[in-house]
């Protein structure tokens, strides 16, 4: 097996999900790989959009709909950018998270996928299932699930 040519790394810009970007970034960087960075989201509800609109005027847009997820992955980029990676695209795609990684890949054609660990040890985790432990179970690519605890 040869080095990794593209590597996608799923961040939900939770502290522990930004420690799984910085390792991505040093793998990237290591084996000269593309890096592609994938944030899920769900819509503003019309009640979300109202309140922000009301609270925020003109500036409503930074908090609903992609702009948040948006946000997300420019600051993963430079963190990745930070960690040595140099070829780093960022894509923020509506659903569920397990979803959205698991067609990133496919669409991708990732060798490797790199996700926190958050969630494989809580009782929820355990009962219904965590994002890390459903990708590597569903995802058909490599998965290195990055301790960030």
């Amino acid at each position: 097996m040869g080095s990794y040519k593209k590597i996608l790394v799923g961040t939900d810009g939770s502290d522990t999900s930004l420690l799984a970007v910085d390792k991505a970034g040093l793998l990237a960087a290591d084996s000269g790989a593309e890096l592609l960075i994938v944030t899920a989201y769900e819509p503003a509800s019309k009640e979300d959009i109202r309140a922000a609109s009301d609270a925020l005027k003109e500036d409503a847009y930074q908090v609903v709909g992609s702009a948040p997820a948006e946000s997300v992955l420019r600051n993963a980029a430079d963190r990745a950018r930070s960690a040595g990676a140099t070829k780093v695209d960022t894509k923020a795609v509506q659903g569920p998270p397990v979803d959205v990684l698991d067609q990133a890949v496919a669409d991708s054609g990732a060798e490797l996928l790199v996700v926190g660990n958050v969630g494989l040890n809580t009782l929820t985790g355990r009962i219904l299932g965590s994002v890390p432990q459903s990708v590597a179970r569903r995802s058909g690519v490599d998965v290195l699930i990055v301790h960030t605890s």
